[in-house]
Order: structure tokens, then C-alpha cells, then sequence
């Protein structure tokens, strides 16, 4: 080992490394697609663009040995930040130009290409850069701080915009909805605006129809017609929907089409059938409890914004409205309609209308806080860019001279174009010859399998914890699932990744492989409590979500170490590529999981899982490890000399 590794801690790159790799990830994959929706893309332009962002990351093993056979890892990890940097800039000056979209799209995947190299690298130069032992220690702090630039780039950048966003524009409109289950059930209207002489005097502003609007948790169960008939609430909401989005469109406010609510209506699909397999699944484990559905529909409310002065012809005052805090379960509704208002001098006196859902399972009184925002979109953006693009020019200036020089991490002697296509070909062919043929088997499964059963659960933790009690699930509001999974769960998941961590490098990862497994294993077991009970106890259901969660966190760290030590070798940048692909693979295997449940229900779904868990113990006993891997020089003599004294 170089006496720079020596001279060099872990922590004074480890932290920084691994936040620089989560950024870009979450600049592509989340905060294009809040910057998109921000300046005025509509929903399928959205999900058309930014579904193709996360291609590279799905294709990176193919060019991964590039990576291991060109220049060092240390050099790809740099030149990749540097593109990243420039990226960045990129996109933060492309935002004000007319084809924004394309060439904003175009360095995002640019980007994403440098990122996913980045990762490649960046993992490699981890596995080089430190020991067997110090990769186990550290496995831990690498996902905390990967997971925190997760917690930084979707919160407090998209923070930064709205804040630049507010304070560039007229005044802020602010709307608060307090949501009572203790008062009078009233049928939602289209509300209307009285403009006053002092509002027309003053200079340009919003006025609303009510900055505090008082609703009704329950919906009334049936709406009064003109026509002195009835319609269910269910189906005034909709109406109410349509009618918000077109007066908008009408209004000239927001782009797209009016809904004709005077067309025939389409014939209801047919109730799909079950086939054998299903029926015979439904019959022998479905849910057989004799429960009646409540029925209750989310109630609902609209408020209308209205601007008070004429802009100058030609200019456009944009508002755009998100939340701003408060109780997720009052929400205003932004996917199937625009929450985006474009006002210019024929519209200005024209509302806007806002239109909310109250969640029908708000047991206490619940607030939210909306703020309507008219700054400068493209610059709030665009120094949200600017920015990421200083810290990661920041950050490559920090890791030129923070970043060790392994030995091992040296420039390969050929590098002609045949050299190259060997080592290209040798790279595959090694991963899976690098073991006698039944431990490859063994491992391969091992990578597919140990998370087959998180790989169902965490499609369906969020779904039970929002069903209603009748449907057998937990019946918590959408506020108080964020806080159960969005804060307890990271909590749990981030604390037993740490301590995973640094029992592998007590203990080694085969002493334990076995008991981490379990720990995946056996923490599933508090959702069979959960579901068999319904216990809607919000400390009981964070006690059973933390346990869940810690155990995860704990057993991942055996799956992230194994790959680790399968990469061992020549190629092994290249080769843990490969095997986080294989990880991929395994979590895609939970897309059967919302079939099962909804046949045989949440609480014969849990008891599946907990069956899946034998997976997980039976790949992890079919594996094989060598005793050292992950211990300190010193722990490794002391068990030779153990074997030694025994023999």
C-alpha cells in the first residue's frame, strides 16, 4: 500500500465522494423533471423526456471495462466531475434560450452518461483505494452520505429556486386550508373574487378568494343537481375537476384542451376475469374477511387568484403554485391539473382556480400552507444551476488533492485498439469464469435472490399504510405516512447501514453474512404484526417500520460487501458494474408484488414474503467467503494462528 493512502483518511474523501456521486444522479432523475414541470412542460412531454434519463445507468455495465482498462480510476473519477461541473453550467445557461427544452435535454443526458461513468469509477477506486477491512467499515458512510446528497439535491435546491422564485416577482400569494372533521359538511363551489377600490389603486398584486379556507373532512354523500336530482359525491368531484380545468383553458391561463362533458360516455371497460392460476390463488388465499367498504370520498375545495392591474402588453406574469408546509393529506391537485398561470394583458382580470382534496381519513384537525410564487422561473433555475456547477468545480479542486494514489490503481502499459477489445471481451468472460461453475451458479443467485423479498415489500409498505382499515390496510393519512416512511424509515435505513458497517469490519463478512440475512429475514415479521392486527397506533407503526427498516440496512451491508468481494481481480471496476446490474435485475423481480397482494390480500402477501425470506437465508448458506475478507491484518494473523493451534 502507498504511503499516500497512509498519510490520506477515509473520511477526508469517503463523505465528499460519495455526496458528488448522488448529485448528478438526482439532478437527472428528479430535480429535471421539477424544473420541467416549473417552467410549463406539460405531464406527457415530462414523462416522454426525462423516462429516457435514466438509460445510462441501465446500461453501464456494457462499458464499464473501458473504465478498468483506460487510465486509472482516480482519473476517470476527476475528468467525470469536471464534465459534471460543466454540465451543470450548461444547463443553467441554456434555460433562458428559446429551445430550452432540447438543449437542456441533450446535457442532462449528457450528464447522466458522466454520472453513471462516474459511479463505475468512483465505486472501483473504493475498492482500491481502500483495504478489505476498511471497505467493510466504511460501506456504511458511503450510502449515508449518498443518501443524504439525495435529502440535499430534492429539498433544499428545490428550496433555493422557490426562495429566488418568491423574492423576484410581485407579492407571494399565500392560501391556508384548515381541514375540521368536527364541522358542517358543505358542497364545494366555484368561489368568486369582489376586487376593491384599494386593490385596483395599489400597485399589481393577487388577490384570492379566501387566504384561510375552513373545510370539512367528510364529503356530503350525495350533491343536489339543478334538475332537483342527486349525483354522487364521487361523481360531482369530477365534474367539479373539469369544469376548474376548463375554465382555466377558456380563461387563457394554462395551456391544453377543454374537457366536453357533453359527450357520450365511453362504454365501461369489462371487468377483467381471473385465470386459472389466479382464481385458484383467490380461492385457496385470498382475503376472506366479511368487511363492508366505508364508501367515503376525499372531499374537496377551489379557491380562484385573480390579478388586480393590466401588465404591459406583451409581458407575462406567470404564477406558479406548490405547497409550501403543513399536513400532506390536505393537497392541492397539480398532477391532472395546472397549478402553472400564465396572465398577460387580456387575461389579467380573469381567475385562476385552485382545486384540493381533503383525505377523508384526517381524524383531528390538519393544516397546509400553499404559496403562489411569480418571480423569474428561468433564473431561480437557473442559479440553482450555477450553483451545483461551483460546488462540483469546488469539489474536483478538493479531491485533485484529496483523493489517495493507490498503487494498484496504475495506467495500463497497452492501450492499443486490440489490447483494448481483449481486455473488453476478457472482462465478461472472467465475471463469470473467475469461480469454479457451482459457486458462480451459487453467486449469481445470491445477487438475484437475497433481496427477492424487500424487492416485493417496498412496493407495497406504501399502499397498506394508506388503505382504509376495510381493505386491510392502516388507513394513515398521506402526512403521516411521510413521516413514518420518508423520516422514521431513512432513520432506521441509515442507522442500520452504519452499524452493518462496522460489525463487518469486527467480524468479517462471513462470520456476518449468515446473521444479516436474517436480519433481513426476520424483520419482515412486524408487518405480519401489522396487518393481522390494524394496530393504527402511530408510535407502534414507527417502532414496527424503524425495526423493518434497521434491518434492512443492517443486511444490505453483507449484499453490498459480497459484490464487493465477487469484483475482487483484475477487472474488478468492471466486474462490480456487473454486479450491480445483477442487483438491478433482482429488484425489477418485484414487479409481481401488486398482482399478488391484490389477490390474496395484505396479510397472506406479508406471509409470502416472510416465505420469500428463505431465499435470502438459502443464498446466503450456498455462497462461499473467504474468513478474511473484511478483517485487519492483525485479526487475520490471529485466525491463521487459531487454525494453526487447532491443527
Amino acid at each position: 500500500m502507498s504511503n499516500n493512502i497512509k498519510k490520506r483518511s477515509p473520511w477526508a474523501w469517503i463523505p465528499t465522494l460519495y455526496f458528488a456521486q448522488g448529485l448528478p444522479y438526482v439532478a437527472v432523475m428528479t430535480i429535471s423533471v421539477i424544473m420541467y414541470k416549473r417552467l410549463g412542460m406539460s405531464n406527457t412531454d415530462i414523462a416522454l423526456y426525462t423516462g429516457w434519463l435514466g438509460l445510462p445507468w441501465v446500461i453501464k455495465p456494457f462499458w464499464s471495462p473501458f473504465v478498468d482498462i483506460i487510465r486509472t480510476k482516480r482519473w476517470w473519477t476527476l475528468t467525470m466531475q469536471w464534465i459534471v461541473a460543466l454540465a451543470f453550467a450548461g444547463i443553467a445557461f441554456t434555460i433562458p434560450t428559446a429551445f430550452y427544452v432540447q438543449f437542456t435535454f441533450a446535457i442532462f443526458m449528457l450528464m447522466g452518461f458522466a454520472s453513471a461513468t462516474h459511479d463505475i469509477a468512483a465505486d472501483g477506486f473504493y475498492m482500491l483505494a481502500l483495504t478489505e477491512h476498511e471497505q467493510s467499515l466504511y460501506v456504511g458512510i458511503r450510502s449515508t452520505f449518498y443518501r443524504v446528497a439525495t435529502v440535499v439535491g430534492q429539498g433544499l435546491l428545490v428550496i433555493l429556486a422557490g426562495v429566488v422564485e418568491m423574492n423576484s416577482g410581485l407579492e407571494p400569494v399565500n392560501v391556508t386550508v384548515e381541514a375540521n372533521p368536527a364541522l358542517k359538511t358543505a358542497t364545494a363551489v366555484v368561489p368568486s373574487i369582489n376586487i376593491s377600490a384599494a386593490d385596483m389603486k395599489n400597485d399589481a398584486h393577487f388577490v384570492v378568494s379566501a387566504t384561510d379556507l375552513k373545510v370539512a373532512v367528510n364529503a356530503p354523500k350525495t350533491v343536489a343537481t339543478d334538475s332537483a336530482k342527486t349525483m354522487p359525491f364521487a361523481t360531482y368531484a369530477k365534474l367539479m375537476m373539469d369544469s376548474v380545468n376548463n375554465m382555466n383553458v377558456r380563461n387563457g391561463l394554462v395551456a391544453g384542451a377543454v374537457v366536453d362533458k357533453s359527450a357520450p360516455k365511453a362504454e365501461a371497460p369489462k371487468k377483467e376475469t381471473d385465470g386459472a392460476f389466479r382464481a385458484w390463488l383467490r380461492s385457496h388465499f385470498g382475503d376472506k374477511r366479511n368487511v363492508t367498504v366505508d364508501g367515503r370520498d376525499n372531499n374537496i375545495a377551489i379557491v380562484a387568484v385573480r390579478l388586480t392591474k393590466k401588465p404591459e402588453p406583451g409581458k407575462d406574469i406567470i404564477l406558479s403554485v406548490t405547497n409550501n408546509k403543513g399536513d400532506q393529506s390536505i393537497k392541492l391537485e397539480s398532477d391532472k391539473l395546472a397549478t402553472r398561470f400564465v396572465f398577460n394583458d387580456k387575461n389579467w382580470d380573469k381567475p385562476a382556480y385552485l382545486y384540493f382534496t381533503i383525505d377523508h381519513k384526517i381524524t383531528k384537525t390538519a393544516s397546509a400552507s400553499f404559496v403562489g410564487a411569480s418571480g423569474n422561473i428561468p433564473f431561480a433555475w437557473m442559479i440553482v444551476f450555477i450553483t451545483l456547477s461551483v460546488f462540483f468545480l469546488v469539489v474536483v479542486v478538493y479531491h485533485t488533492w484529496a483523493l489517495p494514489k493507490p498503487a494498484s490503481d496504475a495506467n495500463h502499459d497497452d492501450t492499443s485498439a486490440k489490447s483494448i477489445f481483449k481486455g473488453f471481451i476478457n472482462t465478461f468472460v472472467t465475471f463469470f469464469t473467475k469461480l469454479p461453475v457451482p459457486q458462480t451458479i451459487a453467486a449469481i443467485m445470491f445477487m438475484l435472490f437475497y433481496r427477492f423479498p424487500e424487492a416485493q415489500l417496498t412496493k407495497i409498505i406504501q399502499p397498506f399504510l394508506l388503505d382504509p382499515l376495510d381493505k386491510g390496510g392502516l388507513a394513515l393519512t398521506t402526512g403521516e405516512v411521510g413521516l413514518v416512511y420518508g423520516t422514521v424509515g431513512i432513520i432506521g435505513l441509515t442507522v442500520g447501514g452504519i452499524i452493518g458497517g462496522l460489525a463487518a469490519a469486527k467480524g468479517g463478512l462471513k462470520r456476518w453474512l449468515q446473521p444479516m440475512a436474517w436480519s433481513m429475514s426476520l424483520t419482515c415479521l412486524t408487518f405480519i404484526y401489522l396487518a393481522f392486527s390494524q394496530n393504527q397506533s402511530l408510535l407502534s407503526i414507527n417502532i414496527c417500520v424503524f425495526i423493518e427498516q434497521f434491518g434492512y440496512g443492517f443486511g444490505f451491508t453483507a449484499y453490498m460487501l459480497y459484490l464487493i468481494y465477487y469484483s475482487e481481480g483484475k477487472y474488478k471496476t468492471a466486474h462490480y458494474a456487473i454486479c450491480t446490474g445483477f442487483m438491478a435485475l433482482s429488484m425489477m423481480l418485484g414487479m409481481i408484488a401488486g398482482w399478488l397482494q391484490e389477490t390474496i390480500g395484505y396479510e397472506n402477501f406479508f406471509i409470502w414474503t416472510m416465505i420469500c425470506c428463505l431465499c435470502t437465508i438459502g443464498v446466503s448458506m450456498i455462497v462461499k467467503v473467504d474468513p478474511k475478507f473484511g478483517l485487519k491484518e492483525s485479526e487475520k494473523n490471529e485466525e491463521v494462528a487459531t487454525k494453526d493451534d487447532k491443527k
